[in-house]
């Protein structure tokens, strides 16, 4: 060393030194270059290999490469060498590093925040630019098995278990500061987001009233959110279900529902689809009371909200960071008429004194739908609010393509308890973030991609803190989210398993199932337990309007999916009450909470890591060809009858083959997709992103461009809510069908085109270059 330092001083202080020659080549196949170093000196007369001798071998020339210098021993040369080296390797390194730290700032997701720090203890990844080795699968699995357990759940439980934490109040962003600091015990980058947001509550010390037949009935204290206040009176309709086919079956019993107050029972459909059903009919108002066959308590009250929609409903289409940016402005789903749930009790009063037709037979339980003298007041003195909300992320970054992830959501806050709804939901969140960064820290896993944790706020109004997230960051997420996996309310009950999600994620899901055991029961899987003779039709069910899940798909085009354990098909009887308790759940579970959480973990868990960690992603496009086909199908069977009609509502020379060739486009674009995954080089990192560039472009396709954002926010033909979907389009042929005044056929025309043109465009996207399109329309 101390030589070192004496040449590296005789360097910088002029001493002679010797020269050097490099060099530099690079061949056309682009490998690395050569580095050819030739050293000589003057004072090496003996060898006959100066610089001399290297010129007359050249004829004498001087190459104007050889600058001469001079050394005074070969060993000094040799530690002038190593010197330089270290130098070299050192700066080349200083470099180096501080080049990655730019590109590791410049892969956070756009949404984190600019002023974003990330702290010492929270992991920081040097990505690799080559394909991330793949683990052995069934070692990923028995990994994420060991790191969770009954025992860290129940305790997760205790940690997270509240009995007061309504969106924006002070328990729920405790709750949310408990989430923070187990995200970044667990070594995740973390952040919030801050909005503003619009609710609805009873005012303090205030009730609203119902009365039947001039008598009081009580002073409800359970409410509906964004119920229009004020006053009405009216007879009163027990309608059943509030579905439109209960509504259809009254007025084709002759009974006009306009200016009348329906009595609903909750079930089959969420409230805001029962209220919007009811104004569409013209009632004024809609009383909601327990319709589940269990018994929850004759008093129990029911909490809820009718905006047929997600998010602020007063910042509709845009994020509520600040209402003081933007106009007044509503959403159109909206009821404009009242709302307000009554408990079981009051319904019976009610029910036993109605007159009027007997129901119709397939309803059963009350005598009469009611009469004209069945008149009922009904007073609502809700009031708007503003709250301060937030959501909590973690996130764990991949190595490979880190600017690309999959979302796992929890709402936290809740009416009462909301053990079943959110407490579950947010313990199996921390948990699973805890499991797979212990995975990563001493097992050695790698994902390619990244992973957000996301903790809610405001998910009993309507996913408000999950759709501004979505509103605030929509060009953010556009073709770097891939997923949305849904943990809310996972665990109701056992024996059964149920989900909805995008046929692109019905491959993953079944292959999930067959890897994971069913609660405490360790012999069978999941899906030997449910599957039956068709897993499709014992698991698979309709997305709700109320799922989470609902506007990531719809509204984003993000594929998603949301799962549970159930005891039965029907949704959970304590949802919305005061009463959904650890102990309510334990009772319905028969113990075996702690158990059925650690399983959706595990079902939650694989899924995520089936797609971060494999090079392709695991979503199924030819499923979309077999949806897409029975909607086709329907329409075309349903379009042959209108126009064998006489008079044919529809243009004679009309015709559905625009529509079958687009289905053509798709399904050649899904087998061409299918062949290049088949002939692709897993190895090939810019490959793999195409592909699944390709991949993730088919849901997002899927969202008509034709309608706006704002005004129609479901905007998925296949799976939204509006007058642009497939489903709309075979209804609109049954009213035209049906001569129903209303159905106009021009308008069917132009969305049956925009519909069409929806579904080739998609085929356009899959296929990938414009030059591959096939475009037969």
């Amino acid at each position: 060393m101390d030589q070192a330092r004496t040449t590296i001083s005789k360097i910088f202080n002029g001493e002679p030194r010797s020269y050097t020659r490099f060099n530099l080549t690079q061949n056309m196949e682009g490998e690395s270059s050569q580095v050819e170093m030739k050293l000589s000196s003057d004072m090496d007369e003996e060898g006959g290999n100066g610089v001399d001798d290297h010129l007359n071998h050249n004829g004498g020339s001087r190459d104007p490469y050889v600058v001469r210098k001079t050394s005074r021993t070969p060993k000094n040369l040799c530690f002038l060498l190593t010197t330089t080296l270290i130098i070299f390797i050192i700066g080349y390194l200083i470099g180096y590093l501080v080049h990655r730290k730019k590109e590791v700032a410049n892969d956070c997701p756009a949404f984190l925040p600019s002023d974003q720090t990330v702290s010492d203890d929270e992991q920081v990844h040097v990505f690799e630019t080559g394909a991330a080795p793949l683990m052995d699968w069934d070692v990923l699995n028995s990994l994420l098995a060991q790191k969770l357990s009954t025992e860290s759940m129940e305790k997760t439980f205790g940690e997270f278990a509240s009995s007061s934490h309504q969106a924006g109040s002070l328990g729920d962003e405790a709750l949310g500061n408990r989430v923070l600091q187990r995200f970044r015990s667990a070594g995740l980058v973390t952040w919030t987001d801050e909005h503003f947001v619009t609710l609805q509550h009873l005012p303090e010390g205030a009730t609203n009233r119902l009365a039947f037949k001039g008598r009081e009935l009580g002073t409800p204290s359970g409410f509906l959110a964004y119920s229009r206040p004020g006053n009405v009176t009216g007879a009163l309709v027990f309608a059943s279900y509030g579905q439109v086919m209960d509504l259809k079956l009254l007025q084709d019993k002759g009974i006009s529902l306009e200016g009348k107050i329906l009595l609903v029972k909750t079930g089959k459909i969420s409230f805001a689809e029962k209220v919007a059903n009811a104004a569409q009919l013209k009632a004024s108002a809609v009383l909601l009371f327990p319709g589940s066959a269990q018994n929850i308590g004759h008093d129990t009250q029911l909490y809820g909200h009718v905006h047929l929609g997600s998010g602020d409903p007063y910042t509709p289409g845009f994020p509520s960071f600040n209402h003081t940016q933007f106009p007044p402005v509503q959403s159109s789903g909206l009821p404009g008429i009242l709302a307000q749930t009554i408990t079981s009790s009051m319904a019976q009063q009610i029910l036993r004194d109605l007159g009027g037709d007997p129901i119709p037979t397939e309803w059963g339980g009350v005598n009469s739908l009611g009469n004209s003298e069945d008149i009922v007041t009904l007073e609502v003195n809700n009031v708007l609010v503003q709250k301060r909300i937030n959501n909590v992320f973690g996130l764990i970054k991949g190595f490979v393509e880190p600017d690309r992830f999959v979302v796992l959501g929890a709402q936290r806050d809740a009416w009462g308890p909301g053990f079943a709804q959110s407490t579950v939901g947010t313990s199996v969140l921390t948990e699973l973030a805890r499991s797979i960064s212990a995975m990563m820290a001493e097992d050695g896993l790698k994902p390619r991609r990244s992973i957000v944790f996301a903790s809610w706020s405001a998910g009993e109004y309507g996913s408000v803190g999950a759709t501004e997230w979505l509103e605030g960051y929509l060009t953010s997420l556009s073709m770097k989210a891939f997923s949305y996996i849904n943990l809310d309310g996972v665990v109701t009950g056992g024996g059964y398993f149920k989900a909805s999600a995008s046929p692109l994620m019905h491959k993953l899901l079944q292959s999930t199932l067959k890897e994971v055991t069913m609660g405490s029961d360790s012999s069978s899987t999941i899906y030997s337990k449910v599957a039956k003779t068709n897993w499709e039709e014992s698991v698979l069910e309709p997305m709700r309007m109320d799922d989470c899940s609902y506007p990531f798909l719809t509204t984003s085009g993000i594929p998603s999916i949301s799962f549970r354990f159930t005891a039965n098909s029907e949704a959970y009887p304590f949802f919305g009450t005061l009463l959904d308790t650890r102990e309510k759940l334990s009772s319905e579970t028969s113990g075996q909470a702690p158990h059925l959480a650690v399983s959706a973990a595990q079902v939650a868990g694989l899924m995520t890591l089936r797609l971060v960690h494999d090079h392709l992603l695991r979503l199924d496009v030819d499923k979309y060809l077999s949806t897409l086909s029975m909607h086709v199908a329907n329409i075309k069977n349903r379009f042959n009858k209108v126009q064998t009609m006489d008079p044919s509502p529809l243009p004679k020379d009309m015709s559905v083959q625009w529509l079958f060739s687009a289905l053509g486009s798709f399904a050649r674009a899904s087998r061409g997709l299918a062949n290049d995954i088949q002939n692709s080089d897993m190895n090939d990192v810019g490959m793999c992103r195409s592909i699944n560039d390709r991949i993730m472009q088919v849901e997002r396709d899927f969202l008509s461009p034709y309608v706006s954002p704002r005004e129609t926010p479901f905007r998925h033909i296949l799976v939204g809510s509006a007058p642009h979907t497939l489903q709309a389009l075979w209804v609109h042929l049954d009213s035209l069908k049906s001569r129903v005044p209303e159905a106009d056929s021009d308008d069917f025309r132009v969305k049956f085109a925009l519909a069409t043109w929806t579904i080739q465009g998609c085929a356009n996207g899959m296929a990938g270059n414009v030059w591959s399109i096939d475009n037969e329309i």
